[in-house]
């Protein structure tokens, strides 16, 4: 009698087991980061606008038509907005999300927590030493064949591939060149070479003396043997560049090369300037392995002493943290001769010259209407050979005057275990890492150093939109073999007959981290935080959002 109640009891309780869980929803369906606030159902279209295009930029306003639909209105033809619009600060979060953390109270939380669509969001990030991503079962496209993503980093090239070899991380970022040959020889590794276009150069700031005078910048480009500098800490496949922009963008190279290393003629221009005997100055850097710059510290030391032996300069080196040196730098703040490069973010010419020689941009000083002028007519060419000759124009005025001088485009490479499956590093930006499949439930990634923050709207360093990329997408994105552009969030963007208009159709169905619905109002919100100087989430890390600066000519509704 007992042993039949019990089976009865057992058999009602697997029943109401079996009908609780039909009720429960969906992995899908269930928020995997907690919020403290309601979804805002779609209603009223949001839109930001210029009160009109005096301001000098590019975008003229931003509006959802309707649900999917976002309208991208410019003052002026911007045929490059694809390739823009698929680069990572240009990515979308919910509205919900800014609204309640775009702040100072929020600011935390913005900093190091993004909400995004992407196949992995974040879990935890321990300051120092990683941050671990977990596989997000509500992703609209492929889902990662893994559970569990985690960054890690580490200043020194050695100790990476030490890491790599012992098999405690499976991929590791910017290979020491003369660790190239160990790991070709390695049978359990695979080596990974790098397309990204990229330069280092040697900057100065022309509201600081002597550099205000252009005899002085002048001297120092002719006073550096770059070929020394290459040949010496480079890798091989490593050149000399003959113009700012590396010659595999169109219209990168037109126009006159760069000068020629002759100390005695730079010695002489130098003395014309007022100083025969030289000057004493400072050369900063940051201590972080890149592509551009493989071994800053000893480059930094090889700057110091061709000043003092070519020019009679006596130059200190000067090591600064990342974070102060790029806002220090980038800001224009930095009193003497400092060490910074770029990487390609997006195939176009755009990248490299508007992004550094616009007429918002405060990092060479006081900027020159003889380049910024010519580059915001070329931007709104789409036919390269049409635009050739205001780039030749704009590459002649760089040469003459000398807001940095061009040093190396270097030949980069990362490294995998031979077990990952798709192990890649993209032309433009990081690897997609949802993308590779570890053949286990965790992958782990190190790259050189730590984010300075996780929002990236308003980042530029390449160590920040690395995380930033596997959580938050953008309305388009880069193919990992080509870097053409494809679509991401949105289906496609399409221009009117004078790239003046662009319409982005956005996918249906993708839920955002933290279970909220995309829709075109949050691209309106998330654009709006980063190129409205007036909107109320208009809050970041450095509060510049330099590429939303830059890119498009310039910020709107700014208080004069």
């Amino acid at each position: 009698m007992k042993s039949k109640t019990l089976y009865i009891v057992l058999a009602l309780l697997l029943v109401a087991s079996v009908v609780l869980a039909a009720c429960q929803p969906k992995a899908e369906e269930v928020a995997v980061v907690e919020r403290a606030y309601e979804e805002i159902a779609y209603g009223e279209p949001l839109s930001v606008a210029a009160p009109d295009c005096e301001y000098g930029g590019k975008i003229a306003s931003i509006a959802a038509v309707d649900e999917l639909t976002v309208e991208f209105t410019m003052c002026k033809p911007d045929p490059a907005f694809p390739t823009k619009a698929a680069f990572t600060p240009f990515g979308i979060y919910p509205q919900e999300w800014l609204n309640t953390y775009a702040n100072v109270e929020g600011q935390e939380t913005l900093l190091s927590h993004p909400v995004g669509t992407g196949p992995f969001y974040l879990d935890t990030w321990a300051r120092g030493d990683s941050i671990t991503f977990k596989k997000f079962d509500g992703y609209w496209g492929e889902k990662s064949a893994y559970d569990t993503l985690v960054f890690r980093w580490a200043t020194e090239g050695a100790a990476r591939l030490l890491e790599l070899q012992s098999g405690t991380v499976d991929q590791i970022t910017n290979l020491s060149p003369d660790d190239y040959a160990t790991v070709q020889e390695d049978a359990n590794l695979t080596f990974l070479p790098v397309a990204n276009p990229n330069v280092l150069y040697l900057a100065m700031t022309n509201t600081f003396e002597p550099f205000n005078d252009i005899k002085v910048r002048q001297a120092i480009a002719m006073g550096i043997d770059r070929q020394r500098i290459v040949d010496n800490f480079y890798a091989e496949g490593s050149v000399v560049p003959s113009h700012f922009t590396p010659c595999s963008l169109p219209n990168g190279c037109v126009g006159d090369a760069w000068y020629d290393f002759d100390a005695d003629a730079a010695k002489a221009l130098l003395a014309e300037a007022g100083y025969p005997d030289g000057f004493a100055t400072t050369i900063y850097y940051r201590d972080v392995f890149r592509g551009y710059l493989p071994e800053p510290g000893l480059v930094a030391v090889e700057f110091q002493t061709q000043l003092r032996d070519n020019l009679g300069i006596e130059a200190d080196v000067v090591v600064m943290e990342s974070g102060e040196f790029i806002d220090e730098s980038t800001n224009g703040r930095l009193d003497g001769l400092y060490l910074l490069g770029w990487g390609a973010d997006y195939p176009h010419v755009t990248n490299f010259l508007d992004f550094h020689f616009a007429a918002s941009n405060p990092q060479f000083g006081d900027p020159h209407p003889e380049i910024y002028e010519v580059l915001e007519a070329a931007s709104q060419i789409g036919d390269p050979a049409e635009a050739e000759a205001l780039y030749v124009e704009a590459n002649n005025a760089i040469r003459e005057l000398v807001p940095m001088v061009p040093i190396a485009n270097g030949a980069s490479a990362s490294a995998a275990l031979n077990t990952l499956e798709n192990a890649h590093f993209r032309p433009f930006g990081a690897p997609l890492m949802a993308k590779v499949n570890p053949g286990k439930d965790t992958f782990v990634y190190m790259q050189n150093a730590e984010p300075i923050s996780l929002f990236c709207q308003d980042e530029t360093d390449g160590e920040s939109l690395a995380p930033c990329q596997q959580v938050v997408e953008t309305l388009l994105g880069y193919a990992i073999d080509s870097g053409n552009v494809v679509p991401e969030l949105a289906t496609g963007c399409t221009a009117n007959a004078d790239s003046t208009v662009w319409t982005c159709t956005l996918r249906e169905g993708v839920t955002f981290h933290d279970g909220t619905k995309l829709d075109a109002n949050d691209v309106v919100a998330s654009w709006a935080a980063g190129i409205d100087a007036a909107n109320a989430n208009h809050i970041g890390n450095t509060g510049a959002f330099e590429y939303y600066s830059y890119l498009f000519d310039g910020l709107m509704n700014i208080e004069e």
